[in-house]
């Protein structure tokens, strides 16, 4: 059986026309073996793991038979974004053994296989074997399973790969040969790492591993421990310290807080650093610096030019501005998507939500030339178009950013939202209901809709299109259509009647909204609500009577999406696949 090819490290991506470029994703490395009797899916270390995801192993049973047997090398993954995989998912999934629990996980969080080599051929060079490769997974139809996309432009590449937070990249030589089993230069690998300050607090000479701990609100917990790369003039000073200064207890040695150190790593959690690298003395550091808050911002990796300052001002009660910029970092990679190319209206709360607030569109003068405008009658529009601008923003105290329906460049809308608008957030369960009764009817015009929570009282049921397919008319009678339909079948719960006053206890359905010129929340936004709510995109079945808003917050939505995925993960694929001409004879029939 052919064993994987492998990869050499470097501190550097290699530059040339010679070299292609991948994503690299922290998963397990495992080629697939097809024939027309059975699937295999083998780790490196020539592990059987097809019944431990057997997701991949029923995708791959689609493949055309008349392709095989074939050998595809690639990833096994379980995927936040694109290009961001989530190794402690996969390896909690690693470890299930009871056959029911294994079906339930591939279910709710499947697993993907990244492919990104063709080995049926394997004599040919890596460019050609793309090629193939490429061809072969065109036309499939599972998500399951995914090509690898190869990039000629490592600046590209690199920015992908930051904004997502991927584990690294690498690099392919275009005609380098598959060489089973080898260590080779061809591929080169390199890691994106990421910087952590602690203090050393106990050296153990069995195995010359270093521990560090950071502080917790006033107490001390592991961050790690660390021994690859100390040089061993470093490390005999620190054992020479370690000895002098600390207390020997059994065969380890132990100190008090006093010297702090930088550590090159993938992650840290649960005190566990991910490939810990020592890196640095921090002489400038006091080991009250290094604290969890320290560590999850180093985590984040903000992009120096944005400038961040007083991260300890409170923008909403308990929650700092350290704490959202870490979550605008986190969310980039799902929010930009919504944010690219559209005008977007800032709500800015420069000294947290209880203070002044003020409405901003326009570019300042102020702004960084990252910054992108568009003009119009010359005015100058704000654009928030990449990670920085997102940043910046934030760090200016833009806590809400309302976008329109249509880009910059364009008259046409990309999406149809429906705005739920309940009389107040106690009677959110009217918009649960709107919203699945919505949810038939798309159904049943086999339109794919999602939905999300407008992070204050109400929700918005988003339907993305592809622009220029409908007109902003079309649009509008389309959700009034739907609108009136509703009010016709349960007059006693929803309304079109714009005057609050005569709205009484029902929701209100605003299909107004939905026109050139007005904007809507976007999604994963913040909210200027006492306990720092998100615009939440949400699974339909998550819609429930006892569903509340308030349990979205910039706190928890990270590790939500950690846990369960994106529900938006699809919003830009499907726009190609909604019957919009079927809808347009509907009604305007």
């Amino acid at each position: 059986m052919i064993k994987p090819m492998l990869l050499t490290m470097s501190d550097d991506v290699p530059e040339g026309k010679d070299w292609l470029y991948e994503i690299k994703y922290d998963g397990y490395r495992a080629l697939l073996f097809c024939t027309e009797s059975d699937c295999r899916l083998i780790s490196r270390n020539g592990k059987d793991l097809s019944a431990q995801f057997p997701e991949i192993i029923e995708a791959a049973a689609r493949f055309n038979h008349t392709h095989l047997p074939l050998t595809l090398d690639g990833e096994l993954v379980i995927l936040n974004n694109p290009y961001q995989a989530n190794f402690a998912r996969l390896q909690q999934r690693g470890r299930l053994q009871n056959h029911d629990k294994i079906i339930a996980a591939s279910q709710s969080r499947p697993a993907t296989y990244m492919a990104f080599d063709f080995l049926t051929d394997n004599d040919h060079p890596y460019k050609k074997r793309k090629k193939q490769l490429a061809s072969f997974l065109k036309s499939f139809p599972s998500s399951r399973i995914q090509y690898v996309e190869t990039y000629d432009d490592s600046e590209e590449i690199h920015k992908i790969a930051s904004l997502h937070l991927s584990e690294g990249i690498i690099a392919k030589h275009k005609q380098s040969r598959y060489e089973p089993g080898h260590r080779t230069k061809q591929w080169i690998k390199t890691k994106l790492w990421k910087d952590v300050s602690g203090f050393l607090t106990r050296f153990d000479p069995q195995n010359s591993y270093y521990h560090m701990e950071i502080w917790d609100k006033g107490q001390r917990v592991p961050l790690g421990s660390v021994k690859n790369g100390i040089e061993s003039e470093q490390s005999q000073t620190l054992r020479t310290f370690f000895k002098k200064h600390g207390t020997q207890r059994g065969k380890k040695w132990e100190l008090a807080p006093s010297i702090c150190a930088d550590v090159h790593c993938l992650g840290a959690e649960n005190g566990e650093l991910r490939e810990p690298v020592f890196s640095q003395f921090r002489f400038d550091l006091e080991p009250d610096d290094c604290t969890v808050e320290k560590r999850d911002f180093d985590l984040a990796v903000i992009p120096e030019e944005i400038g961040a300052s007083k991260l300890e001002k409170e923008l909403w009660p308990r929650v700092t501005k350290r704490d959202y910029l870490i979550y605008l970092r986190h969310i980039a990679p799902y929010q930009l998507s919504f944010l690219k190319q559209k005008k977007v209206t800032l709500i800015r709360y420069p000294d947290g939500i209880g203070e002044h607030s003020f409405f901003q569109k326009h570019r300042p003068d102020y702004a960084p030339e990252f910054i992108e405008s568009w003009e119009n009658d010359g005015e100058q529009f704000m654009l928030c178009n990449d990670l920085s601008s997102l940043l910046w923003m934030g760090n200016h105290g833009a806590l809400e950013f309302h976008i329109p329906f249509q880009k910059v460049s364009s008259s046409y809308p990309d999406e149809i939202v429906f705005d739920l608008d309940p009389p107040s957030r106690s009677e959110f369960s009217l918009a649960v209901t709107a919203a699945q009764l919505i949810k038939h009817l798309m159904d049943q015009l086999d339109m794919i809709s999602f939905v999300k929570t407008s992070g204050n009282k109400g929700m918005q049921l988003h339907i993305p299109i592809e622009e220029g397919a409908l007109t902003y008319e079309e649009t509008r009678g389309f959700t009034e259509a739907i609108a009136r339909l509703l009010v016709k079948e349960k007059p006693d719960i929803f309304t079109i009647e714009r005057l609050k006053k005569n709205r009484g206890n029902r929701l209100y359905l605003d299909y107004i909204q939905h026109a050139e010129g007005k904007t809507i929340v976007a999604p994963y936004s913040a909210r200027a609500t006492e306990k720092a709510t998100v615009a939440a995109p949400l699974f339909w079945e998550e819609l429930t009577e006892d569903l509340s808003p308030e349990s979205f917050t910039i706190l928890n939505t990270i590790a939500r999406i950690r846990q369960r995925g994106c529900p938006f993960k699809d919003y830009d694929r499907v726009r190609k696949q909604q019957p919009v001409e079927q809808i347009k004879k509907w009604f305007l029939s």
